[in-house]
Parts: C-alpha cells; structure tokens; sequence
C-alpha cells in the first residue's frame, strides 16, 4: 500500500484510477534518494513540475524512462465501503549500469493526455519508499493485494 496520498488526490483517487478521459493513463515516476524532500513537503505539490522544481530529483540513470502502467482497475468493495486500485506489474529493464543512482520513491501520477501532456499537467497520486541503488538489473514493481492503493 501506499506510504501517502498527495493532497492534492485525496478525494479523487478512485476517479483517476477509473482513467475517465480518453488518452489518459496512470505513469510511474522514480526519484532520487538525494536531496529527496521529506513526505510532509512532497504531499503539498500539485503537479510533478512543481514537484520537481522543488529539490528533489528525477532518476537519471542509464535506461531510465517513466513507466506507463497497464492493467489498472478500480474495485469498488460495497461491503466494505471501499475502493481498491491496482494495476499490472511493472519493470524498469537494465535500470542503471553506466550510470547509476540511488533511488528514494516511487510516484505513481495521472496523465490527462498521454498524447501530448507536460510535467504541469501530471498530477502526483501516491508515492512509495523506495530504497535500492540502481545497478544494471531490471527493477520490477508488483503492486501488493489488493492493490497499490485503498480508498475507504
């Protein structure tokens, strides 16, 4: 599960996991554990430029690209008056190697247009901590069940 939920999702989690619109589509961001903000800074930010021109740093190692998640659902468990998002597992292949970094968390955002939408327009969902140095290997992410995330 998520270690928090960026302020500005709280509330609308579920709906963005229900990608409403039509290009969009949940993307996964790596930071770097240098210079990382601390959770009750990183909760204030509204969108991943802000996020970013904050101190904290994108990964930059050798092969790294954001990751768009595929196999996202959002089940809503009336009987337990909640929300459970999910999505498939997912790999950064040969992350690092010729240059590596040491990697502090794992931003899950939503995109509103995949086709042609800018840091401004990604909105921070949930972050992860993460705690590994990349080395060449691939680092694969499977979301725990029920999910990565529990709306209740």
């Amino acid at each position: 599960m998520a270690d928090f939920v960026f302020n500005i999702a709280k509330g609308k989690i579920a709906y963005y996991a229900g990608l409403p619109a039509t290009n969009d589509a949940l993307i996964a961001v790596l930071l770097q554990s240098t210079n990382l903000e601390a959770d009750s800074t990183l909760k204030d930010y509204d969108n991943v430029s802000l996020l970013l021109a904050g101190t904290s740093d994108e990964v930059t190692a050798t092969n790294y690209a954001r990751k768009t998640l595929t196999g996202v659902s959002s089940t809503v468990d009336d009987t337990n008056d909640r929300v459970d998002i999910t999505s498939a597992a997912f790999t950064f292949t040969a992350l690092g190697g010729a240059s590596n970094q040491a990697v502090g968390k794992l931003v899950i955002c939503y995109d509103p247009d995949t086709a042609g939408g800018t840091d401004a327009d990604l909105v921070p969902l949930v972050a992860f901590d993460q705690s590994f140095t990349t080395s060449g290997v691939d680092e694969t992410f499977t979301p725990q069940s029920p999910g990565f995330l529990r709306a209740a």
